[in-house]
This record gives structure tokens, sequence and C-alpha cells, in this order.
């Protein structure tokens, strides 16, 4: 599988677009739609999905796009469905300089624990909630795509609605510490890490 890195938008935030046998899926599209839209067309690849790890805006900014030019389903948390219309929730409206992000409803809500398969990609959706109640992460063969809830060094931020400290360590103990340690972890900002080095280093979980 071959996976690709975009960094869009003021916050910086990461897109990936997974590659197989001709398919694509898209991870988080939060900006600069155009620049991944001529990114899908590119690769020649068919692209099948639009996956959320959350709904904020930063990640959710290029979905109406994306998802219009090539006529996909989009994926998300059933608890964070409303958001996708909600400027408060999704955090655009606390941003003046920037648009009210309102999106039509997802397609399909993700049923977590479940292996899923869309074309030639398998993988596993489990729940890693507290920086935002409906955060999820995406489960590959030796990587995993863990959104805003861990960075390398780092977590991330629970002083937003419906965050929550203590449940986004349980949620990353749980379920992402216990994936192997050579697992790379992929998150939505900042550079690329593995499981086992935010074991042994992150300052979250070692003091």
């Amino acid at each position: 599988m071959k996976i690709t890195r975009f960094i869009t938008g003021a916050a910086q935030e990461n897109c990936y677009l997974l590659e197989q046998n001709g398919a694509s899926l898209i991870i988080d599209p939060g900006a600069e739609a155009n620049t991944l839209i001529q990114a899908i067309k590119h690769s020649q690849t068919k692209l099948l999905a639009i996956l959320l790890t959350h709904t904020h805006y930063d990640h959710i900014g290029a979905v109406t796009q994306v998802r219009e030019t090539f006529d996909v389903p989009v994926y998300v948390s059933e608890l964070e469905q409303d958001w996708l219309q909600d400027p408060i929730k999704n955090l655009s409206g606390r941003h003046p300089e920037m648009d009210d992000l309102i999106l039509a409803p997802a397609e399909y809500e993700f049923e977590l624990f479940t292996p899923y398969t869309i074309g030639p990609f398998e993988f596993t959706v489990v729940p890693t909630p507290g920086h935002s109640m409906g955060s999820v992460s995406f489960i590959f063969d030796e990587v995993v795509f863990c959104g805003d809830a861990l960075f390398k060094g780092s977590i991330g931020r629970t002083d937003l609605y419906s965050g929550n400290l203590e449940q986004l360590l349980t949620s990353i103990t749980t379920q992402l510490f216990t994936l192997p340690d050579n697992t790379i972890a992929l998150s939505g900002h900042g550079e690329q890490t593995t499981i086992g080095d935010e074991k042994q280093t992150n300052p979250f979980f070692t003091e």
C-alpha cells in the first residue's frame, strides 16, 4: 500500500492518500481541495471513499469538493455525524476568518471493532475519544492512522468541546499501545512515529 501525506491548511493538518491495486482512499481531507483533487487524478486510481478520524474543521475543510468531484461516500463516527452540519462543534465557527463549514451528512457511520473491506483495503476502526468524543483510529497492517489522539512526543488537545484528558489517555493506552511496537503511527499533525517509541518516550506516559 502506498501512502502519501499532504500537509494542508493553516493548521498544517496531515491528509493521507492511500493507493493499492488501482484504488485509493483519502483520510481527513482538511484543506487545499484542488491540490488533493489533482493528486488523486494524477495517481490514476479510483477513489473509493473518504474516511474521517474526527470532524474538526481542519480535517474536513476539503471534504465537500473531493466528495463531489469523485462522487464518493464519507465515513464518520456516529457520535460526530451531526458535527458536519454544526460550525460550533466542528470549530469552524470559532474562526471568523473562515466560512462556517456545513457539510452534507456522511453516507456511513463506522461500526467499531469491525473489520472493513473497501476495495482492496482492509482495516479495523477503533474508538480513540478524548480529543473529541467521536475520534476514531484506523488500523491497517503495520500502520495506524490515529488522527489527533496521539502525536510524536505528545497527545491531542483536550480543552475543546467534548475533550477529556483522562479519556484520551485511556484511549491511547487501551487501543493504540496494545498494537505491536513496530506499528507506524500516522497522526493528524506532525511527523510519523511508532507505537514502541511513544510507549518508551512520550512524556504523557513515561513520567
